[in-house]
């Protein structure tokens, strides 16, 4: 047997050389950072795809910086040696093709990684600077001709293209999410309205309470979720402000002022979102409270989907009585019980909701680990960030398509369920008093029976008011006023007393 060695190709750095595959478009600091974090932890391809944008727009803004450097020296020589137009032109190609998401099988460091993302800051310049050297006819790994520093990473810092990559990536990824939020929403507004009137038993501390609908209850569904629309839609202004151009700590070194003031709008065209540089660099760079606050937006969210998921599984188990109310069969939920099926959609995104706090909780105790200048765990803060948008993403899809569109109520069920629980006697208080109506519903959980059934036993009102007690337009209406106990018993008395008469 033989083994089949791939070819490599030697690259070196100041610590010393490593051996890199010939064909990769990754160099020595990738796989550096590979071997420091052995974690099998993958970079999410949305912050990799902001990262393109980033870069060109560095590259766009480099290019008009060289024009108008080469106007004001027209006749002398620049203060420093510019990038040649050709490659210029091809590290504009190559972070293009980063943006689109391509080459990502060959970003190679983990997501959760230390030295606040120079890694990943490397492997995307050693990613462009051999997409661009490929695309000039050259071999990768030849930095004599376009090096991922002195090229790749020109008027850049680790620390202010980072964190400004991940808020392009964040606000792409919200955008989604508020996208999919309001299709939730009309997934739940649509069973609101067909059963605005389908009268249930409401509880509260799980034990049956007073008459309400199902409409009611999924309206409460509906209100929250417009909340947490309204909440994401304003999350962009949190995080708009950018550190881009601020260099290692803010001030600026090493980068011209030209730059500084032109690279933000460049990806403000370049990515259509609404980033604007920060009037304090340096804040920007050493402080990450935006994101911690946005975050808690989403957590927000997070804490409505779990609320209505855990009602779903509670009304739809077999441990209540059937109340008519039933989920759509998903899957098989056993390998032995034959039959058996699990309310596994709620149960994916109630998993999904504590991975959010669980996510809320780090992003704040890192973020204010941040150290003087600088936050060293912007990595592990942005891959939890991002994670946490994509699992409320997936779990607003799987409710929508999965679970509320399949939602089935039995309206003669939900109305006998209503007619003999105890709790329907509390709509006799205003009438008869609470003491006699406690009589009632001692009455109909001692004999099992329904309110109209004890009503008969007991002679406490007309069976013509109780079913008007008992309608939907009564048990919805929004509290009552003291003339209409007194309208309401008359007319029933009077229609009573004209029949018999």
């Amino acid at each position: 047997m033989t083994t089949a060695y791939k070819q490599t190709r030697k690259e070196k750095d100041t610590i010393g050389e490593v051996a890199v595959p010939s064909d990769s478009f990754y160099g020595i600091q990738s796989v550096r950072a590979r071997e420091n974090f052995p974690l099998d932890k993958s970079f999410h391809i949305e912050w990799y795809r902001a990262l393109g944008a980033v870069k060109l727009a560095c590259y766009l803004t480099y290019g008009k910086y060289k024009t108008a450097l080469l106007q004001k020296f027209k006749d002398r020589k620049t203060p420093f040696t510019l990038i040649d137009d050709n490659i210029l032109k091809s590290l504009l190609w190559a972070a293009e093709e980063v943006m689109k998401g391509n080459y990502f099988d060959h970003f190679i460091v983990p997501a959760v990684c230390g030295g606040a993302g120079t890694s990943i800051n490397m492997n995307i310049n050693e990613i462009i600077s051999n997409i661009a050297l490929k695309n000039l006819g050259k071999t990768p790994g030849d930095y004599l001709i376009i090096d991922p520093i002195e090229d790749a990473n020109i008027f850049q810092s680790t620390n202010d293209v980072i964190p400004t990559s991940l808020r392009i990536a964040v606000m792409e990824l919200l955008g989604t999410l508020e996208n999919r939020i309001n299709l939730l929403r009309a997934a739940i507004e649509a069973v609101e309205k067909r059963h605005l009137n389908t009268i249930r038993v409401a509880y509260t501390q799980m034990q049956e309470a007073v008459p309400s609908s199902y409409g009611r209850l999924f309206s409460t569904y509906n209100e929250a979720l417009s909340r947490d629309w309204w909440r994401v839609s304003k999350s962009f202004e949190r995080i708009k402000t950018v550190n881009l151009g601020g260099s290692a700590v803010g001030t600026g070194i090493t980068v011209p002022r030209f730059f500084i003031f032109e690279v933000v709008q460049a990806l403000r065209d370049i990515t259509g979102k609404p980033v604007t540089r920060s009037e304090n660099l340096s804040d920007a760079t050493s402080n990450l409270d935006p994101l911690v606050e946005v975050h808690a937006i989403i957590k927000a969210h997070a804490v409505n989907l779990e609320k209505m998921s855990s009602d779903m599984r509670i009304l739809s188990s077999d441990i209540s009585v059937d109340n008519g109310f039933t989920i759509p069969a998903r899957q098989l939920g056993s390998t032995i019980m034959p039959g058996k099926i699990n309310p596994v959609i709620p149960e994916f995104v109630i998993s999904c909701c504590h991975s959010v706090y669980a996510n809320d909780s780090l992003i704040s105790s890192l973020a204010a680990q941040g150290c003087l200048e600088l936050n060293p765990y912007t990595p592990v803060i942005g891959y939890k960030f991002i994670e946490s948008i994509k699992f409320l993403i997936a779990c607003n899809e799987t409710l929508a398509n999965n679970l509320i569109s399949g939602i089935t109520i039995d309206e003669n069920k939900a109305r006998e369920r209503l007619l003999k629980s105890p709790s329907t006697a509390t709509i006799l208080v205003p009438y008869i008093g609470y003491q006699r109506a406690s009589d009632v519903a001692v009455m109909m959980k001692k004999e099992k029976i329904s309110i109209m059934d004890a009503n008969k036993k007991m002679n406490i009102i007309s069976e013509e008011l109780l079913e008007h007690l008992l309608s939907a337009s009564n048990l919805l209406g929004l509290g009552f006023v003291p003339t209409q106990i007194l309208e309401e018993t008359g007319h029933f008395e009077t229609d009573k007393d004209e029949t018999e008469g």
